[in-house]
């Protein structure tokens, strides 16, 4: 339902980066840790360890647990190595340096292992570049893949705000949207397609557009309910419509709408 899709894009995002010492960045803790500050070296690898979780997590493609799996080990050292090997002077920041060396450490963890890919080395999928450089494809295509699920994933949220600006137009918010929602498929299909066929028509989505309102008197000459469903489901008609009408195609994806739902159909849930 719509609610998920909102909640998940539009709530705050927590922060990876916490709070270590103050308001210094990791940068600034770090360059304290390399000057000697052992307790600032304990703290900081304890806060971060969530997000060494993560990226060992994101590596192996699957859920990684700090109480026993080996990965995790392997990536707290790299982590504590980053942290020894990083210097501001090479213009990037400690975070996107840490995660590369986690990379490496469990590349080379990966490859002794012989666990990838039915236990083939993992070395066997590197090549040279034209500059005579290592290169592993395996490696470029995850991190293709991470680049691509991020976007697609901001894209999802700008479309998010967007209908959330448009639905207040009509004195529509989430929260209503949430009890507006039909519980069975059948009905939500069957008012995906009397939404559809208001999106479709010019006239119809002038009038609700300009006047903020349902056109259900219109509406009652091109489908097959009562007045009283289309009443009871205006505030969910209105949405799909905005959404099958506007640039929003990640939020048609999500709400799976098929594209041959006849109208009427179960609608009157």
């Amino acid at each position: 339902m719509l609610l998920v899709l909102f909640k998940k894009f539009l709530g705050k995002r927590q922060s990876h980066h916490p709070d270590t010492a103050g308001s210094q960045t990791p940068e600034q803790a770090v360059i304290r840790i390399q000057e000697g500050d052992l307790r600032l070296r304990n703290q900081f690898i304890t806060d971060y360890q969530p997000y060494v979780a993560k990226v060992t997590s994101r590596f192996c493609k699957r859920y990684v647990d700090p109480a026993r799996d080996d990965e995790f080990s392997i990536a707290l050292a790299a982590f504590n190595e980053a942290i020894n090997q990083y210097s501001q002077q090479a213009g990037r920041s400690f975070l996107g340096f840490a995660e590369q060396v986690i990379r490496r450490r469990l590349i080379d963890y990966v490859r002794k292992e012989q666990r990838f890919s039915q236990q083939i080395p993992y070395s066997t999928f590197e090549v040279e570049d034209e500059e005579d450089n290592i290169v592993n494809p395996i490696e470029i295509h995850q991190a293709i893949e991470q680049y691509e699920k991020q976007k697609g994933m901001e894209e999802r949220r700008s479309e998010i705000i967007d209908l959330n600006r448009c639905l207040k137009d009509f004195g529509i918010g989430f929260n209503d949207l949430v009890e507006a929602s039909p519980k069975h498929d059948d009905s939500r299909q069957a008012l995906f397609s009397i939404a559809k066929t208001l999106s479709n028509d010019v006239d119809l989505m002038r009038v609700m557009l300009t006047k903020r309102m349902l056109p259900i008197k219109e509406l009652l000459d091109q489908v097959e309910v009562s007045r009283k469903t289309l009443e009871r489901n205006r505030k969910f008609i209105i949405a799909v419509a905005l959404i099958y009408n506007g640039p929003y195609p990640f939020l048609r994806e999500y709400l799976h709408i098929r594209e041959d739902s006849e109208e009427g159909g179960a609608a009157n849930e």
